[in-house]
């Protein structure tokens, strides 16, 4: 294990180190101790967090997570057997929308891929299973620019993900979006080395039983 790297982790005033990002809000550091790369097999929870980097592009995530709940009411809870029986009307009124983020082609594509999650659940028997086959065997490095930071923002699956499911009709869903995915649902753990959070995060995915 390398050593620590105090320029990428922060201590809050509870004294916790955490990764530099989830350092902020309330909202923000709760996401980031609570949420982020926990192992997820829920295909609710999968897909909503889907729609919501779909959303997100272009924006803070913060923006995003203040907007949750409304998001949550606005397209049913992101149960996507109800939103893929969304119509015009529904597309209208979500536009009008101010406790959402009002982009038409977001929107439409949440509705649009709903309707492909449905296709995957088909053809694989639960969106989860479809998702879990892309967890890496290890680390992958970047691709591209380095950066900063010691967490990659595009590996060769989240570029491959990326393209099936673009193959297969989603929208929204460019590679950095997959990683980004990734990293929140648990396929992967990008907590940095000195957080306080990864190794709980690394005890959550050795236990968590991938869907099959």
């Amino acid at each position: 294990m390398s050593e620590p790297n105090s320029s990428y982790l922060i201590a809050g005033d509870d004294g916790i180190p955490r990764c530099r990002w989830g350092h902020g809000p309330d909202i923000y550091r709760k996401y980031h101790d609570e949420e982020w790369g926990r192992p997820v097999a829920d295909d609710t929870r999968l897909f909503e967090k889907i729609c919501l980097e779909g959303f997100q592009s272009g924006l803070s995530w913060l923006t995003i997570l203040r907007k949750r709940e409304n998001f949550r009411a606005a397209f049913a809870g992101f149960d996507f057997n109800r939103i893929a029986e969304f119509g015009d009307a529904d597309v209208t009124a979500l536009v009008q929308n101010e406790g959402i983020i009002r982009h038409r082609g977001k929107i439409e594509a949440t509705i649009n891929n709903a309707r492909r999650a449905q296709e995957l659940v088909h053809e694989f028997g639960s969106l989860a299973r479809y998702i879990w086959q892309w967890e890496p065997d290890s680390r992958e490095p970047q691709i591209g620019e380095q950066t900063d930071t010691p967490i990659p923002s595009i590996t060769k699956t989240s570029q491959a993900l990326s393209k099936d499911l673009k193959k297969r009709g989603w929208k929204f869903f460019g590679p950095t979006t997959a990683y980004a995915f990734m990293q929140a649902m648990g396929l992967v753990n990008d907590h940095v080395e000195g957080c306080a959070i990864r190794e709980t995060v690394e005890r959550e995915r050795r236990a968590f039983e991938r869907p099959r």
